[in-house]
């Protein structure tokens, strides 16, 4: 049953991950000119975030499928910016449970890093 469940889930993360992060890309020409790759060129980290599918799987205060923002923001620190932009452009796992963070390869290295400003921002003082 538990394997059921577990494979029902990674289906779902997979398809959502996988649903918003290309809307970005789509469009006429005109609306993608000048944008980074993920079309967020002027757009904060909780902008940037709030345009891909991140809250299928996190939210700021709640544990979902993933950690919450705030649980990212207590264990990580600023000297972290690098690896954590990394996991959000390549996925990874095992640092939080058993379900793999999905990979999006459509957000820029800059916006990445945006992004991860933003959840630092959220660690309490």
């Amino acid at each position: 049953m538990k394997k059921l469940l577990l494979a029902g889930s990674l289906a779902l993360l997979v398809f959502s991950c996988s649903k918003k992060g290309h809307k970005a890309a789509e469009g006429s020409p005109s609306e993608t000119a000048g944008m980074t790759e993920s079309g967020s060129k002027s757009l904060s980290g909780d902008q940037i975030i709030e345009t891909l599918d991140c809250s299928g799987c996190h939210s700021v205060n709640e544990r979902m499928v993933g950690p919450s923002y705030q649980e990212i923001a207590d264990k990580y620190s600023e000297q972290d910016t690098e690896i954590l932009a990394s996991k959000i452009i390549e996925g990874g796992s095992g640092v939080w449970g058993n379900v793999p963070m999905a990979a999006h390869p459509q957000v820029s290295k800059e916006d990445a890093e945006k992004m991860v400003g933003y959840i630092l921002s959220l660690k309490k003082k």
